[in-house]
C-alpha cells in the first residue's frame, strides 16, 4: 500500500510543480491551445494521484490491477499531452505520441470500471 500512496503522492507533486511552470513560464512560451492541453494533463495527473492515495487506504478487491491501470494510464495520458504541448519549445516533432494519449485514457477508463465494479462487492 505504501507503493500506491507513494506513486499517488508523486503524481500530485508533479502536477503542482508542472502547474506552476504552466502558469508562470509556459504561459509566455506556448500558444493558448497548447497551454490548455497541458493543463488537462495536469488535472488528470492530480485526479489520479489523489485516486491512488485513496486507493491505498480503502479495502477493495483488485487493488494491484487498479493501481497499475491508474499508474500507466496516467503516465501515458498526461505525459504524452505534456510532450505534445511542449514540442514547439523542444523543437522535436512528437506527433507520433498522439495515439498514446487515447491509449492512456482507455487504461484509466478500464481502471475506473474495475474500481466501480469492485466497490459494489
Amino acid at each position: 500500500m505504501e507503493k500506491i500512496r507513494f506513486i499517488g503522492g508523486l503524481f500530485a507533486l508533479f502536477s503542482v510543480v508542472l502547474g506552476a511552470f504552466a502558469s508562470h513560464l509556459f504561459k509566455k512560451l506556448i500558444d493558448e491551445s497548447s497551454l490548455q492541453s497541458f493543463e488537462v494533463g495536469i488535472r488528470y495527473l492530480m485526479f489520479h494521484g489523489l485516486a491512488l492515495i485513496l486507493l491505498s487506504i480503502i479495502p477493495i478487491e483488485g487493488k494491484k490491477v487498479i493501481f497499475r491501470l491508474f499508474t500507466w494510464g496516467s503516465i501515458l495520458f498526461s505525459f504524452s499531452i505534456f510532450f505534445l504541448s511542449l514540442q514547439s519549445l523542444i523543437k522535436i516533432n512528437l506527433k507520433w505520441l498522439g495515439p498514446i494519449t487515447p491509449l492512456g485514457g482507455t487504461l484509466l477508463i478500464i481502471g475506473w470500471i474495475i474500481f466501480t465494479i469492485n466497490s459494489l462487492k
